[in-house]
């Protein structure tokens, strides 16, 4: 989600940014620093997107938001990466989400949203009617 937002070429990028600004609390993982980095700066090429990126990323850190990687939440993620045929790296948002009770939210179309796992940006949108919350650059509250 962080990446469709910086991504005016992203067909999920507006939807993305209507959810960052508004005033449900978002948080991520520790691990978002690193895709974030690795996508601005590999298949970009653009530093300057890596440092806004990585802004974002602080700045859900700075509110409270940022999730760090422990055995227990690795260890949900083995698990679910294992049920669902996905990478442990995507699964540990996923485990962020469920420890915290809250959605995940992804542009991840194949691996997360077609699985049932994560919502996409305009789904959240679509249901800005009902009250949500918190967690995931890529995560709402339940």
């Amino acid at each position: 989600m962080l990446l469709a937002a910086e991504d005016t070429d992203d067909e999920h990028c507006g939807d993305a940014r209507w959810l960052l600004r508004g005033s449900d609390r978002l948080a991520t993982l520790d691990l978002a620093f690193y895709e974030v980095t690795n996508v601005a700066l590999r298949a970009w090429c653009d530093r300057e997107a890596a440092a806004r990126l990585r802004r974002r990323v602080a700045a859900l850190a700075d509110d409270g938001g940022l999730s760090r990687a422990d055995c227990s939440l690795l260890s949900s993620a083995a698990a679910i990466a294992e049920e669902q045929g996905i990478s442990v790296y995507d699964a540990a948002y996923v485990a962020a989400a469920r420890r915290a009770d809250c959605h995940l939210v992804s542009c991840d179309v194949r691996d997360l949203v077609s699985r049932g796992l994560a919502l996409l940006p305009k789904d959240v949108r679509a249901q800005s009617a009902a009250p949500r919350g918190s967690v995931g650059a890529a995560e709402t509250q339940r």
